[in-house]
């Protein structure tokens, strides 16, 4: 078990839910990069192969519970991405 690794994903971990509790009330993913939120679950999903491929230990729940989060903000990307290009349709109809 790496304690630092443990460490790194507790630090990520606490940011994630700011992130979405945001994106979630403010219904605005400008700003976000699909890119990123993609590499990071990708390196996400490395992490967990290695722990169950190597070293299984209880630092790969950290990186479930990331994921989980990191996928959260993934959906209301794609959930409020759709509504803000409807958005200036609408708008363009009522003038």
């Amino acid at each position: 078990m790496s304690v630092f690794e443990a460490i790194m994903l507790i630090c990520f971990g606490a940011s994630w839910p700011a992130a979405v509790y945001k994106t979630y009330k403010t219904k605005n993913v400008e700003g976000k990069s699909l890119l990123f939120l993609s590499l990071i679950i990708i390196g996400y999903v490395a992490g967990m192969t290695h722990k169950i491929l190597y070293n299984f230990d209880f630092v790969f729940w950290l990186y479930v519970v990331n994921l989980l989060l990191v996928l959260c903000d993934f959906i209301l990307y794609f959930r409020y991405r759709t509504k803000k290009k409807s958005a200036p349709g609408s708008e363009k109809k009522a003038a």
